[in-house]
């Protein structure tokens, strides 16, 4: 736990502290939760968050929204309120065979003439679609897809998610559209802790 560094210590060796605790912190958090390969034990990592509480308990103007302590312990709300998207959430079109993908390609030659089209492709995954959005390179808010004009504000939830990036390098608005999902093993692993 670094050593009881967190006790006696100025505001700048906290601040300086707090940066390399953030760091290693999301740097394990990545390695854990993404690249599921851990390279310290949980006793370890608990240790690391554990000096990080501590320090910022002692200097709370030094807490910022992206710190991993604002992630921990977070209570997902049961309750949702409703939110209307910005720009309409619509379903996007399956492609079921070559023949399809084919057709879909020349309807976006047809409305981009020349110009050179990429892609990038998966298979499906059932999840829950949500729009996260970020103001000012921190995350701000996560919707859920609804019906499409409107969704559900499920904010404190998603914040749990370890692999979702509190801050990102961009000062704009961003809003990034995707699916979150749950590995089967995690859900068998959920289960098992609820009996």
């Amino acid at each position: 736990m670094g050593g009881g560094r967190s006790v006696g210590v100025s505001k700048e060796e906290a601040a300086k502290r707090i940066k390399e605790l953030r760091q290693q912190i999301r740097y394990h958090e990545k390695k854990y939760y993404v690249d599921n390969e851990p390279q310290i034990s949980d006793y370890e990592f608990d240790c690391l968050v554990k000096e990080l509480e501590q320090l910022e308990s002692l200097y709370p103007e030094l807490i910022t929204p992206d710190s991993p302590t604002q992630r921990v312990g977070e209570q997902p709300v049961e309750g949702f309120p409703s939110v209307t998207h910005s720009i309409p959430m619509l379903s996007l079109d399956n492609c079921y065979n070559r023949e399809e993908f084919l057709e879909f390609v020349q309807r976006l030659e047809k409305l981009l003439p020349g110009e050179k089209i990429e892609f990038v492709t998966e298979l499906k995954i059932d999840g829950l679609g949500i729009a996260i959005i970020y103001r000012g390179g921190h995350f701000a808010q996560a919707i859920t897809r609804g019906d499409g004009f409107r969704g559900d504000d499920v904010s404190a939830n998603v914040k749990t998610i370890r692999s979702l990036p509190l801050s990102i390098p961009l000062q704009d608005e961003v809003e990034v559209r995707g699916e979150i999902h749950l590995p089967f093993s995690s859900f068998e692993k959920i289960n098992q802790e609820r009996e």
